[in-house]
């Protein structure tokens, strides 16, 4: 059979697609700057290797706006050397979730595509963290509609469930649905490369007209073999990186990629060296400049570890963050208990294997973003509960339960009785809908707050999309905030490091709030109160940017306002009205009292 494959594909030319977006967003916190995107594209071209670049999507368009940047300039002048250059761009869409970790409306899913089409985007590359076909149906026929080319992304991952049967049932649906491409994305790098070859034979074989483009990352070090296999069971896009961010939890290296395939018989196109080092000359430089400061060190290593539970690599570095700061309380704890203390190494073990309990009781769903946060917190929380001797599941936040009740789409395993139990203690429902019908349009609201605050839509609309898709990060970004605020945390960083401090814009600290002057401009505005005393968190997912809401941002009383972590676990924060954020009082990471105003909020 193999040898079969082989002089079959002897001769056939793979392609190859520079990850430059997900390189940096795999390693770390930030991306370039689009003024440090503009400078590396020429050389990215010069290499003359790559038929695809990887531009935008994913975090691109939130992490621009965190640094004070406009991703419409960014991702326009990132993409426009590259179309002239007749290389083609592609971006990463979550389904349902578009370019955010929560449910979009679908006319803001579909603006969203007429916008980075607009802007050069050729290929959207889809994907649904929990392979629901229902996810995606939008995503394929909004792309087309727009004029981009539509690739679906496989979650790939390894259970008992996610058999080459159950992803053939997807690509039939989406192709059905008229998709121009299939991707595996095997973002945990845990395909095993026999499976991979054997789903990329099948997909070809029943639909040979439909490309298919391979993603995979190294952290636990399968990738080059799979992209082996993958390739000599017809695929005809491999995914790849260039050092210094190739490797470790990222992409494999052009260089060695395509030598192995050129050994085994492969087409591939010839590389500039030359270029080649001016690229890693320059990613190392962008590095210098300010990224590396948010890059951990775990992210430049593989780790057998991942291979059991299965979560991607790029996550080690924020579990080992949410360990080290939960490390001294468990000691304290087990110390009370007459236990003996743990090591961080020792506590990681247990978090894996809590993973590995928890994953398949929620029912399976690929440890992808956001799913695989969800999973991770939730084992963390049990994990810190037991340490303590409190029973599991005592704390799963709001949007985990969305995944269980089925609002973010149907989970590929079923759900564990105890898991089923506790959701009818609580009264709450199972959703069967499709989880777009959940998401009501909103594009008419979000028209009236750029008309109410004077600012233009922009070409294509494209204004209105950002402030539609990431609406706190926006008002952050236009009121200068988010820039003042990377300022700060940049100049922190630096000192951390010892690194010569450059400010280019004086840091403006919050200043402590007065009652009166916010009751005197907001007659109606109501206080916020802690509800406990302990931690605050904006936020409670910790791989995602945590920090306080703009004034003006809308607040619901069914939804949780923000979140306080307490000795016994995190507890939420409600508002006592529908409306929109006044003043904020409390700043992420303070320890506040039972009772202490946190904001004011007013209708």
């Amino acid at each position: 059979m193999r040898n079969t494959i082989k002089k079959y594909e002897m001769g056939r030319e793979i392609r190859f697609s520079l990850v430059y977006r997900d390189m940096w967003q795999s390693s770390g916190k930030y991306v370039p700057t689009a003024a440090q995107l503009k400078e590396v594209a020429p050389a990215i071209i010069d290499m003359g290797c790559f038929d695809r670049v990887e531009t935008n999507g994913g975090a691109f368009e939130q992490v621009n706006l965190l640094f004070g940047e406009n991703p419409n300039k960014a991702v326009r002048e990132w993409t426009a050397p590259f179309r002239k250059a007749g290389i083609q761009t592609h971006m990463l869409e979550r389904g349902l979730n578009a370019l955010r970790m929560n449910p979009v409306p679908a006319d803001v899913r579909e603006l969203m595509y007429k916008v980075k089409k607009a802007q050069g985007t050729d290929i959207s590359r889809s994907f649904c963290g929990l392979n629901d076909h229902r996810n995606l149906r939008l995503s394929v026929e909004y792309a087309r509609k727009a004029g981009m080319l539509s690739q679906v992304a496989l979650s790939i991952t390894n259970s008992p469930v996610h058999t080459v049967e159950y992803y053939m049932d997807v690509v039939d649906k989406v192709v059905e649905y008229g998709c121009d491409e299939i991707c595996l994305k095997d973002m945990a790098g845990v395909g095993r490369p026999t499976f991979l070859a054997e789903l990329t034979s099948r997909i070809k074989k029943k639909y040979p007209a439909v490309a298919v483009q391979y993603h995979g990352h190294c952290g636990p070090g399968f990738s080059p073999a799979s992209m082996l296999e993958v390739a000599r069971a017809g695929a005809d896009y491999l995914d790849v990186a260039v050092e210094p961010l190739s490797w470790g939890k990222v992409h494999p290296d052009v260089i060695t990629i395509r030598e192995m395939l050129k050994a085994d018989g492969f087409k591939v196109k010839d590389l500039n060296m030359n270029a080649y080092m001016e690229v890693r000359a320059l990613t190392q430089k962008y590095i210098d400049d300010f990224l590396g400061y948010w890059i951990d060190p775990n992210n430049t290593q593989m780790s057998s570890l991942l291979v059991g539970c299965g979560l991607p690599g790029g996550m080690m570095g924020s579990m080992m963050a949410d360990l080290k700061g939960f490390h001294g309380a468990v000691n304290a704890s087990l110390r009370a208990q007459g236990k003996p203390e743990l090591t961080l190494d020792q506590l990681m073990v247990m978090l894996f294997k809590e993973v590995e309990y928890v994953w398949p009781r929620l029912g399976y769903p690929p440890l992808v973003t956001p799913f695989s946060q969800y999973v991770k917190n939730t084992a963390l929380m049990n994990l810190m509960a037991q340490l303590k001797g409190q029973p599991r599941w005592a704390t799963i936040d709001k949007d985990t339960w969305n995944m269980i009740l089925g609002k973010m789409g149907r989970l590929p395993g079923e759900l564990a009785p105890e898991i089923i139990g506790i959701a009818k203690q609580k009264g709450f429902e199972f959703y069967e809908g499709n989880p777009q019908d959940a998401f009501p349009d909103a594009l008419d609201g979000f028209r009236s707050i750029m008309k109410e605050e004077g600012w233009d839509c922009g070409p294509d609309d494209e204004e209105l999309f950002e402030l539609a898709m990431h609406e706190r990060q926006y008002r952050d970004y236009r009121s200068g905030v988010a820039k003042e605020r990377f300022n700060k945390e940049l100049e922190a960083a630096r000192a951390k490091a010892g690194a010569p401090i450059i400010v280019e814009r004086p840091v403006v600290e919050v200043p402590k709030f007065d009652v009166g002057k916010i009751m005197e401009k907001y007659p109606d505005a109501v206080p916020v109160h802690a509800p406990v005393k302990g931690q605050m968190l904006w936020q409670v997912d910790v791989d995602d940017v945590s920090s306080a809401p703009t004034e003006g941002s809308p607040v619901k009383t069914d939804e949780p306002f923000a979140y306080i972590q307490t000795y016994y676990g995190i507890e939420d924060v409600p508002v006592p009205l529908d409306g929109r954020v006044a003043a904020v009082c409390a700043r992420q990471g303070d320890m506040v009292a039972k009772g202490e105003i946190l904001a004011f909020v007013r209708k």
